[in-house]
């Protein structure tokens, strides 16, 4: 099992939030996801300025195998894009849950973090789902 990050949130959808200062939180998709998507050629970036509800597509990852929807674990502006995914997408497989960071957004229900999991529930929840 993969080493998730005790201070990050997680989704059931597999994307991650990490609580920032001033009320900010970057996102991305885990370990997990990274792995079960294979090589990752090309993530759709959302543009600086977008609003997006919890739950709600963002944006989408394309690899060797397929091509899936991201979804917004919170509610939030979009502050920063990860910029460096244009050029070298692969570093979601590289390191999915630091340099991989795909958004940062500016949390508009920071409450919305407390639905998410933590990573030992994240971790419970992937080894019920593969029994």
């Amino acid at each position: 099992m993969a080493n998730y990050p005790k201070d990050f949130r997680y989704s059931k959808d597999h994307e991650w939030v990490h609580p920032q200062t001033g009320g900010k939180a970057r996102v991305g998709i885990t370990e997990f996801a990274q792995r079960q998507l294979g090589d990752i050629v090309f993530v759709e970036l959302p543009k600086v300025g977008d609003k997006f509800e919890a739950n709600r597509p963002f944006g989408s990852v394309e690899s060797v195998k397929a091509v899936s929807e991201l979804y917004a674990p919170t509610s939030g502006t979009v502050s920063s894009i990860n910029e460096e995914l244009n050029d070298s997408p692969e570093l979601i497989n590289d390191d999915a849950h630091s340099d991989g960071w795909i958004i940062e957004l500016k949390l508009t229900k920071a409450a919305e973090l407390d639905a998410l999991l933590s990573a030992d529930e994240y971790e419970a929840y992937l080894a019920e789902e593969s029994a």
